[in-house]
């Protein structure tokens, strides 16, 4: 329920000034409503089981204004609830993954930040970030899928993408497994980007162009780690660009952007309806100006491309939205 009175009045909130109190039987469910109340930046006045919310009074008599509840809902939680003169409250959640499965938690706080900004008309909480770690310097990360005709294409979109731009790229790119090693050196020459082919486990940096194996698979997970695996990748291509690509939007969701360049076949198309759930972006190279169309025009035909454009328009859209998204949080 929601009184849309003072629905209103929270939207004038500063983030850190809006009150919530989270009441949840189960330990894993208090530890993930806290760590996604507290990713929203909001105040987290308490978050304890029924038992406990009884025993401390004082909570009761606070000024809440929303509340997530997660427990039976009865007369006297339903009491409690109305004097506290909330914006809202909210009954009833599916069960949060472990911490540890990271792409189903990811998956787990984004449903529950899909359920604030619905019921709250609050739409920027969808761009919420997930959790990073305090010494993190990206916001984006920009997914680059290729095959035949990519190295030109990718190398012509990063000489027009400034290193500077608060993002860490991640390529997956169709390729001779005896000649992978020269592919950093053809993206780097002309341009301040770091490129290098993943060989451990380990954080995103911004400035870094991640090349994904050909050999091994790689997964990234919620705390902006990418993980190699000692697995071969499934199917024909290889690395695949389809599971990687759902991966990336189950993780980082509204911060992802994709983009699929030059290539042949259709790997990459397969996962799009779940991507669009995901407020992923998803971008394409036009395949008159591809060397190899199929790959990108499969993404074009699938209609959920946002964007096509030559390599270099490709960099100025991803410039500009950035440049966009940063002036609508700053406001």
């Amino acid at each position: 329920m929601k009184d849309n009175a003072r629905v209103l009045a929270l939207r004038k909130k500063n983030r850190n000034d809006i009150k919530v109190m989270v009441v949840a039987e189960d330990h894993r469910q208090r530890m993930a409503f806290s760590d996604t109340v507290r990713g929203f930046g909001f105040t987290l006045v308490g978050c304890v089981s029924r038992a406990q919310w009884q025993e401390t009074g004082e909570l009761s008599n606070s000024a809440i204004d929303i509340w997530l509840i997660d427990s039976d809902y009865d007369d006297s939680v339903a009491i409690a609830t109305v004097a506290s003169k909330p914006a809202a409250v909210l009954v009833g959640f599916s069960q949060a993954p472990y911490l540890n499965e990271s792409q189903e938690y990811a998956k787990w706080q984004r449903k529950l930040k899909r359920k604030f900004a619905q019921l709250l008309d609050l739409p920027i909480l969808v761009d919420a970030p997930a959790y990073k770690s305090a010494d993190t310097d990206w916001h984006y990360v920009v997914f680059l899928g290729a095959s035949m005709g990519g190295p030109s294409a990718v190398k012509e979109f990063l000489d027009n993408v400034p290193a500077t731009l608060p993002i860490c790229i991640l390529l997956a790119h169709h390729f001779n497994q005896a000649m992978i090693g020269t592919l950093p050196r053809i993206l780097n020459r002309h341009n301040d980007w770091r490129c290098k082919i993943i060989a451990s486990s380990q954080r995103i940096r911004a400035g870094e162009c991640l090349i994904v194996p050909i050999d091994k698979q790689v997964v990234c997970d919620s705390t902006g780690r990418v993980i190699l695996l000692d697995q071969d990748w499934h199917g024909e291509y290889k690395p695949a660009i389809g599971q990687l690509l759902k991966n990336t939007s189950d993780v980082h969701g509204s911060e992802l952007i994709n983009i699929i360049f030059s290539g042949m076949g259709n790997d990459g198309s397969q996962y799009l309806d779940l991507i669009q759930d995901n407020n992923s972006q998803l971008w394409a190279q036009d395949p008159s100006l591809s060397a190899c169309p199929s790959q990108p025009q499969a993404i074009i035909d699938s209609g959920y491309c946002n964007f096509v454009g030559s390599p270099t328009d490709l960099a100025k859209k991803l410039t500009d939205y950035i440049g966009e998204r940063a002036a609508s949080h700053s406001h």
